[in-house]
């Protein structure tokens, strides 16, 4: 049995999908995933649960929502297995395999990958974070409409980000540019004021020959911040700029040379 949390919330036996039928035990699920192992309170689970809109018997509620997703965990379980969702006094747990939930194995592997590019293991660090990011199936928690629901989905999508920006440096340090244009162009749709993002596209356009659309990539995120923020760009993204704009002789030196970006 697996458990995802990068898409919708669901149960996964071999190719076979099941799911709670109702969101809150959907987000119960996801809510004790989060923190396989965990001993949650009562409290804690019925705060983040009904978003302090409280029904008029909490505690029944939790109960009665707790017994709904043991029935469906009930199905995915193999013959023998115990119920892992354990009620202990005062709260629950779930008791898995971190490495059964999509969410710790995509953390697991996103630091295998960084430590195998603080050790010059590019290669491998990239393997590594394309099996990381290829767990991702849409949108984190996307059938979940709670505040803690939103919490979660704007941490999960930072890490995924934080990732697909560490995959691209990696990958333009090996010098394939015009090859990570488009995966970047998308981040930067969705990140539209991340200088760092915004760097990487304006690197490899300029080392794909295009300085023209290196030069408009900053033109956009400096608008974007003056309207937005009321402030330039930062030194980092200021630099690269200039650097581009006079054709700085080592920026496509160090691209030759395999260096850094």
């Amino acid at each position: 049995m697996n458990i995802r949390l990068l898409g919708s919330v669901q149960l996964r036996v071999g190719k076979r999908a099941i799911a709670p039928a109702s969101e809150r035990a959907r987000q119960l699920l996801a809510m004790m995933a989060w923190n396989p192992n965990e001993f949650l309170p009562d409290g804690v689970v019925i705060d983040q649960l009904w978003d302090g809109d409280l029904p008029q018997h909490p505690r029944d509620a939790l109960y009665t929502c707790a017994n709904r997703l043991r029935s469906t965990l009930a199905l995915a379980l193999a013959p023998g297995y115990r119920q892992p969702l354990i009620r202990r006094r005062g709260g629950y747990l779930l008791a898995v395999d971190p490495s059964s939930v999509d969410l710790h194995l995509f953390r697991r592997l996103v630091s295998r990958a960084r430590t195998g590019a603080r050790r010059n293991d590019d290669l491998g660090a990239i393997a590594l974070y394309d099996r990381a990011l290829a767990l991702r199936a849409g949108t984190p928690l996307s059938d979940l409409g709670s505040a803690w629901a939103t919490r979660a989905r704007a941490t999960l999508e930072e890490e995924s980000r934080a990732a697909l920006q560490a995959r691209a440096t990696i990958r333009l340090r090996l010098g394939h540019h015009t090859e990570e244009i488009p995966a970047l162009r998308q981040l930067a749709e969705r990140h539209p004021l991340d200088e760092s993002v915004a760097e990487l596209l304006m690197l490899a356009l300029y080392r794909s020959g295009r300085q023209g659309d290196a030069l408009a990539c900053f033109s956009r995120i400096r608008r974007g911040l003056i309207e937005r923020l009321g402030d330039e760009p930062g030194n980092a993204l200021t630099a690269l700029h200039q650097r581009i704009l006079h054709r700085d002789p080592e920026l496509v030196a160090a691209q030759a040379a395999g260096g850094p970006t």
